[in-house]
């Protein structure tokens, strides 16, 4: 009985993931029309009119719509570069050696690795690797294997139906400019459109079609509730990047106050945004950072200087 309930629950996960797969071009299509619609209810229904008016009107829409259009092609950028980067994945037949002490690492020799093969899956007296049942492969630290995806993905932070990818070492970085940057145009777009949404409600007389109208009310609706939902999400990674952690990581409470990649707030911040401050706010890295930041390679990852290595190897491998 519970053999068969458990088989059912797996089918049922499998069919959830093979949904979210097919998904693809879709959530993709959605995120433009709804980037269409607001582009239609901000420039051609209320703003771009505005400026054949004359005087502070035409000088405060246009302020918007400039405002409007650089925030929107942030977006749209660093939107694209979460979708077709790959977040990650683990190179072939790579195998580590791991001194949690040092934080140092080093490819095993060939007998070495079938022995750390053999410690992943059964003996867990010295469980320094880990090993992925479904890619039959080892996994690096920080490394998880998404079900939506079928493979293992490094420094994975979760699966996000609306970029169609998974959130990883590579790409996570963009991911969180995205939010950046979503917030910023959604508010925007709210308190440009809040007069028309309140006059919508009055007894004044609102220039426009009917189906100007409507876009209008839909969109302030729209971004409003987006607005605030990325704002609590932008918060969460904010605090995730300052402990220099995950969203998994943080689900299997493997972030304690010792949390051994805790390094400071600002190395966590350039852990995920590189040292070059020209580079923090576009979704890319320069090629200094590539080079001596090992952790946005996603395979290398430094430790706390005062971590105990004896005391946290349970939880790092956990």
């Amino acid at each position: 009985m519970y053999r068969s309930a458990g088989v059912a629950m797996a089918w049922n996960v499998f069919r959830f993931c093979t949904a979210l797969r097919g998904l693809g071009s879709i959530m993709i299509l959605l995120v433009l029309a709804i980037v269409g619609v607001t582009y239609y209810a901000v420039v051609l229904c209320n703003y771009g009119p505005a400026l054949l008016t004359g005087g502070g009107t035409t000088l405060a829409a246009f302020a918007v719509l400039l405002l409007f259009h650089f925030l929107l092609a942030m977006l749209l950028w660093s939107y694209f570069s979460v979708v077709f980067t790959d977040p990650g994945s683990v190179p072939p037949n790579w195998n580590l050696d791991f001194d949690v002490e040092r934080g140092e690492t080093a490819p095993l020799a060939t007998s070495e690795l079938n022995s750390q093969q053999s410690v992943a899956l059964g003996n867990t007296a010295n469980p320094r690797v880990r090993y992925c049942r479904k890619c039959n492969q080892l996994k690096p630290p920080r490394c998880h294997h998404c079900s939506v995806c079928g493979r293992c993905v490094l420094k994975m932070d979760h699966h996000c139906v609306w970029v169609v990818n998974c959130v990883g070492a590579l790409n996570y970085k963009y991911f969180l400019l995205f939010l950046f940057y979503t917030f910023l145009e959604t508010t925007l777009v709210t308190l440009s459109l809040l007069p028309h949404f309140i006059a919508f409600f009055s007894d004044v007389e609102i220039p426009g079609s009917p189906a100007a109208l409507a876009t209008t009310f839909l969109t302030f609706v729209l971004n409003l509730a987006f607005s605030l939902s990325v704002f609590g999400f932008m918060i969460m990674h904010i605090s995730l990047v300052s402990a220099n952690t995950t969203t998994i990581e943080s689900y299997e409470k493997k972030t304690t106050p010792h949390w051994i990649y805790d390094l400071g707030r600002k190395r966590n911040f350039a852990q995920v945004f590189g040292n070059d401050r020209k580079y923090w706010f576009i979704p890319a890295y320069s090629e200094e950072d590539l080079r001596r930041i090992p952790a946005l390679q996603g395979l290398d990852y430094p430790v706390r200087p005062d971590f105990d290595g004896m005391a946290s190897n349970e939880m790092f491998i956990r």
